[in-house]
């Protein structure tokens, strides 16, 4: 299986094919993703595990287990865990869906 260490966790591949992928995020307690927007891609998430705060544009929203959101190609967003567990959120790509497709605004982690 297909997978990539981060400094906020890991995200390992669930499925690929033809316009999508499907990925299993883990975000650490305190960790956040960066800021950041897809060209060619949107994406949903479903919160399977833990609380996420998620901004979209200008919005936080604070989602619980089984809740999702739609995150609509060229949205500023970001994912972060404010809990004590790890966060798992599944994230269905659709569109182009290549890893260099992500556009970092800010970034805790200076990359």
């Amino acid at each position: 299986m297909q997978y990539d260490e981060r400094p906020w966790g890991r995200w390992d591949m669930l499925d690929e094919g033809k316009g999508f992928k499907v990925k299993r995020l883990t975000v650490r307690p305190g960790h956040r993703l960066s800021l950041q927007f897809h060209r060619y891609r949107s994406e949903n998430w479903v919160v399977a595990k833990g609380e996420a705060v998620i901004t979209v544009s200008e919005k936080v929203i604070n989602l619980k287990e089984t809740e999702h959101i739609f995150i609509e190609k060229g949205a500023p967003h970001r994912l972060e865990n404010k809990g004590r567990e790890d966060l798992i959120v599944i994230e269905v790509q659709n569109g182009q869906c290549l890893e260099d497709d992500l556009v970092r605004i800010e970034d805790d982690y200076g990359r």
